[in-house]
């Protein structure tokens, strides 16, 4: 029991370390140490800070008292997904933890993680403001750069600021806008916190993940998505990958076989008062 113990923190770590490097979307990970345990397994507490604004210095009675609160909100994590691996018996449990390391490796970069993405990317599109989302043909690199512009000058204007922003782009838009090679090609690509180009599969403002069978998710009734600009401060993202459980052989009913349950949960929303911070440019239809 030691043993399956230490083994399940070791492949979390592990796992988590493939997440980070695999992921487009990882970058915009909130702080953990600020994160807390909710009450339930699907929940967690995420950190809310409250202040007074400026008041007016009076010579008499001096300064005005205010107030900075800390609470923390619980918020539930709307990413559940799992899988259960089966590994064939061997010699011992490092062996076929060996195995399943290997085999879960690749799972999560193959399959965890395009999901993942697509999921926020999705998720994020959707809270943008009305006012922030364009569906409309982009029909050069010239019209491209204009329509980044507008969005850059969007966030701006939601006193929000290009170095804590990412922009999330279609290769073949950003293929397009490189390949012009002017002054204001690559001017556009400049200034953000990160410029992160987003396969086709991954890119879609609607994603519906699939409940169960072969699993993963679907992109139908969704728009291709040519850009989004996310700030990091305006989003509300958090995950946990979890080895939950790990079965022997000899407690395998099914078959001689070593079983290894993967879980990973998370959330991706934007704050309320910050969805304004959200910049999304779609293909009409």
């Amino acid at each position: 029991m030691a043993n399956t113990i230490a083994l399940r923190k070791a492949y979390a770590t592990m796992l988590d370390e493939v997440y980070k490097l695999a992921s487009l979307t990882a970058v915009l990970d909130g702080p953990n140490e600020l994160v807390k345990e909710g009450a339930n397994a699907n929940e967690i507490l995420i950190p809310k800070m409250t202040m007074s604004g400026l008041a007016n210095y009076n010579k008499q009675t001096g300064y005005v008292a205010g107030d900075v609160t800390l609470e923390y909100e619980t918020k539930k994590c709307t990413y559940d997904r799992g899988r259960m691996f089966t590994v064939d018996a061997m010699d011992n449990i490092e062996s076929a933890g060996v195995a399943f390391g290997r085999l879960s490796g690749e799972f999560l970069r193959t399959q965890v993680v395009p999901e993942l993405d697509a999921w926020r990317l999705s998720s994020y599109a959707g809270y943008a403001p009305s006012e922030n989302k364009v569906a409309e043909a982009i029909a050069d690199a010239k019209a491209g750069i204009a329509a980044i512009r507008k969005g850059k000058t969007a966030i701006k204007n939601a006193e929000a600021k290009p170095e804590t922003c990412y922009l999330y782009i279609s290769a073949q838009l950003k293929g397009d806008i490189e390949d012009l090679d002017t002054t204001a090609s690559k001017k556009v690509l400049d200034g953000w916190a990160g410029v992160i180009e987003v396969p086709e599969g991954r890119f879609y403002d609607k994603v519906t993940l699939t409940a169960s069978g072969a699993g993963g998710f679907t992109t139908t009734g969704g728009k291709k998505i040519d850009f989004l600009i996310v700030d990091k401060n305006a989003v509300i993202q958090n995950q946990k990958h979890t080895v939950s459980k790990i079965i022997t052989p000899d407690a395998n009913q099914d078959a001689d076989a070593w079983k290894f349950g993967y879980r990973t949960v998370g959330i991706a929303e934007a704050k309320d008062n910050k969805k304004v911070a959200i910049y999304v440019h779609t293909a009409a239809a």
